[in-house]
């Protein structure tokens, strides 16, 4: 039996854990055996998007080594995907035997969606949810993995519903990990025309690749007096 091991990422694991459930649901749904391994902690982008190098190299370091033997590395974000896939490369450009473990292991780190569509060639997971939705396009799966008609493909195929496309999708949420933390004057004004453009589609839900920009367009929304609710790619996939 094909086995995966998932990482579920900080962000998942302290404040959407049904995330990583709906992620586990799914892979196991279509065939794959699916290995959780308890050591994992984070990525370490938090620290490399703050300048902190050395501590995104120790953080990275540990990452290295509890999946080093994984066939297959399937993540619920562009966002962490993203960094292992490509700053990995950066923060180890003058550590050669870390850097040849980062090679290694790029190949076998896939985000979900492109794990679903390109390794398990896999639209159709069975999913059913009677809901008019909206996609938001994420900027580190848009921008740095190229992710764009994936997510909508694998809506497509969930019966009951149905995707009305926002003319400001693939516009950033505001989010940005500690941007929204430094900068929260233009943070709150990106999510805010976000927000707007969501409303003009009549969705239900709004539904994403990242919990953190799910995050920050669920506060957004909150704040709006909106009802409109936030799911993953994954929770929609797993809903039957």
């Amino acid at each position: 039996m094909p086995r995966v091991s998932v990482f579920v990422t900080c962000i998942v694991d302290q404040m959407f854990p049904k995330v990583g459930m709906a992620m586990v649901e799914v892979l196991e749904r279509i065939g794959y055996d699916v290995d959780f391994p308890e050591e994992q902690t984070c990525c370490g982008q938090p620290a490399f998007n703050t300048g902190y190098r050395e501590e995104a190299r120790k953080v990275a370091r540990h990452f290295l080594k509890v999946f080093r033997d994984a066939e297959y590395i399937v993540v619920p974000s562009g966002s962490c995907t993203s960094m292992i896939a490509h700053q990995y490369r950066e923060l180890f450009a003058k550590e050669p035997e870390w850097l040849e473990a980062t090679n290694a292991i790029e190949p076998r780190i896939w985000e979900f969606s492109k794990f679903l569509l390109e390794v398990a060639k896999v639209e159709d997971v069975g999913a059913r949810l009677e809901r008019v939705v909206t996609f938001h396009d994420s900027c580190h799966g848009l921008r740095g993995l190229g992710i764009k008609e994936g997510p909508r493909r694998l809506l497509s195929r969930v019966r009951g519903l149905t995707l009305r496309e926002m003319d400001a999708a693939e516009e950033c949420c505001g989010f940005g990990g500690t941007f929204s933390v430094k900068f929260p004057e233009i943070s709150g004004g990106m999510a805010r025309t976000k927000i707007d453009s969501i409303l003009r589609t009549g969705a239900e839900l709004v539904v994403g690749i990242d919990v953190s920009c799910l995050l920050q367009i669920r506060g957004a929304l909150s704040r709006a007096g909106s009802t409109i609710g936030t799911m993953h790619l994954a929770e929609v996939l797993a809903h039957r």
